[in-house]
């Protein structure tokens, strides 16, 4: 599956449009991951944390949104996106869309 945050992908040319795909998960901030961030917000830094909670969050997303692009019929998701969004206090939502597609080799287009 080709994943893409273009319209077209060099080298194929859509023949099918198959939908809009989305993946979404909500996530709560861990107390103890809370905790070293206070500490980390004293000296700087990055919250290491909160990076892999976001970097499980994505990948959570994308899974999902291929999901929907396989049942679909599709073998690649162009012009892919991602949004984010206080769900309430302590957490939050992460949102992948994109188009579901049909590519085959040939020119852009």
């Amino acid at each position: 599956m080709i994943v893409t945050n273009t319209e077209t992908v060099a080298g194929y040319r859509i023949v099918e449009i198959k939908g809009l795909v989305q993946g979404n998960t909500v996530r709560a901030k861990h107390a103890g991951r809370d905790i070293a961030a206070s500490f980390k917000n004293l000296v700087g830094g990055e919250l290491k944390g909160y990076t892999e909670l976001l970097t499980e969050s994505r990948r959570q997303a994308v899974e999902r949104m291929l999901g929907q692009a396989e049942q679909l019929g599709a073998n690649a998701v162009v012009n892919v996106r991602f949004t984010t969004s206080a769900v309430t206090a302590g957490a939050a939502e992460l949102y992948a869309y994109g188009t579901a597609v049909v590519l085959q080799p040939g020119r852009d287009g």
